[in-house]
């Protein structure tokens, strides 16, 4: 997430913080280098200008030029800048839910990720916020649609409502406000029709749909991928759809940044959540200061916080800490802590999450060192007996070749001589080199 442009200010911010004294010249310089890697990321023009005007009065003030570090100022400066960008310094606005049955209304356009954001927001309220959730589905004409979400009401554990063929989005929008208000429910989640472009037909629809349902909360779900498309789209809906929110999609795979730096400035709109991944649990609520520290490279330790709370288990984490005090971790809990990287993330997500560590991150890209190579080491020691992974001293020549065997089926080794066990040195022991004959 916003690799690129971290990468171009990063580089920006180095040659600042390097010296000793800032000119006028080299602060406007920095700027103009700042200004092509905001367009780069493909930030709206009118936002560039504003974030620029907002930057240069502050960054050349008589404050910053006689400061004992210069650099470091002007980066807290851009900083600044940017949480008010992204929407502020305050904490993110709570969903107005508290009148039950609430309702959300979610809207976008076709494959903007709409059906998936809403199961994973149905388990984020049940879950986090306690929250009893019913589902339904109003899109009509996406072969397959209803049938998506009611799995996806399965995997988070909450309700949906039943389908009923031939029924029509109003019609099924009345069915789900009966069975939400009899039926106890906290929450009702309406999954509208979308369209791959926007027209007048689906915005009537939604149009009546609002009508009826009177929500409490209309959120937009647009594709962070599509840049100023999604931006676009976010300004034509809320002029048809009074909208209350924004929810951004693929977030992880949008190397640029430039939907999420311009969607507050050119809508008004809150970004709400963003969404990660297809995983149900794949959400996160947006919080403009923890945003933009990623996007300077200062990661954003809350998160990482937060995602350790939700995965690992408190008793298993000590059991094992007392296990490496006494020198007795083996890799059953080598591969423990493995899997337990996986769900928080993996080692990229987890990286990103970590202050300072762009270098250790261009040097683990440089040797190869990924989630694929995690993944490959817990395949490897589940292929060995439990003895093995409880005694990995008894790891010798022949064991080390039947396990390789193994993993050569599933390809994952190769080479001259049969296949290797890859990665697995780390000190631990029984994984070293010279080996005895058994």
């Amino acid at each position: 997430m916003f690799d690129a442009l971290t990468d171009r200010l990063g580089k920006v911010f180095d040659g600042l913080t390097g010296r000793g004294a800032l000119s006028e010249k080299d602060v406007n310089e920095a700027l103009r280098e700042i200004r092509v890697a905001l367009l780069e990321a493909d930030v709206a023009l009118s936002v560039v200008k504003k974030f620029i005007d907002d930057v240069r009065p502050k960054a050349i003030g008589e404050s910053v030029i006689k400061s004992i570090k210069p650099g470091q100022l002007v980066v807290k400066i851009v900083h600044d800048t940017l949480v008010e960008t992204l929407g502020g310094d305050e904490e993110p606005e709570a969903l107005r839910i508290d009148s039950p049955p609430a309702v959300i209304m979610m809207a976008g356009l076709q494959g903007s990720g709409k059906t998936t954001t809403t199961g994973k927001l149905a388990k984020r309220l049940k879950e986090q916020e306690r929250k009893k959730v019913l589902v339904a589905s109003l899109d009509t004409r996406r072969p397959a649609a209803m049938e998506q979400l009611t799995i996806l009401a399965g995997q988070a554990g909450v309700d949906a409502l039943p389908i009923v063929q031939g029924q029509l989005a109003p019609d099924i929008a009345r069915r789900a406000m009966q069975a939400a208000k009899f039926g106890g429910y906290d929450v009702l989640m309406l999954d509208t029709a979308g369209r791959t472009t926007l027209d007048d037909q689906m915005m009537n629809e939604a149009a009546e749909i609002a009508a009826i349902a009177n929500p409490n909360e209309t959120l937009l779900v647009a594709d962070a991928l599509t840049g100023q498309d999604a931006v676009e789209t976010a300004k034509r809906f809320h002029e048809r759809l009074p909208l209350t929110g924004l929810v951004l999609t693929r977030m992880d795979g949008d190397g640029r940044g430039g939907a999420a730096l311009s969607m507050r400035s050119v809508t008004g709109l809150p970004i709400r959540f963003i969404g990660m991944g297809e995983k149900i649990d794949g959400l996160d609520v947006f919080d403009a200061r923890r945003i933009a520290g990623r996007i300077l490279g200062q990661g954003d330790i809350v998160s990482l916080v937060e995602k350790a709370k939700a995965e690992l288990d408190q008793n298993e984490a000590e059991r094992v800490a007392r296990k490496m005090a006494k020198g007795l971790f083996d890799l059953e809990d080598y591969a423990g802590q493995l899997r337990q990287m996986q769900r928080m993330g993996g080692l990229g997500g987890l990286m990103e999450l970590m202050p300072g560590v762009k270098n250790a991150k261009q040097q683990m890209a440089a040797a190869g060192i990924d989630d694929k190579v995690m993944k490959r080491k817990e395949a490897i020691i589940m292929s060995m007996t439990p003895k093995e992974r409880k005694k990995p001293e008894v790891l010798q020549a022949s064991r080390k070749r039947r396990i390789a065997q193994l993993n050569a089926l599933k390809n994952l080794g190769g080479g001259p001589g049969g296949p290797k066990l890859p990665g697995l040195g780390g000190g631990l022991p029984g994984l070293g080199g010279g080996d005895k004959k058994k």
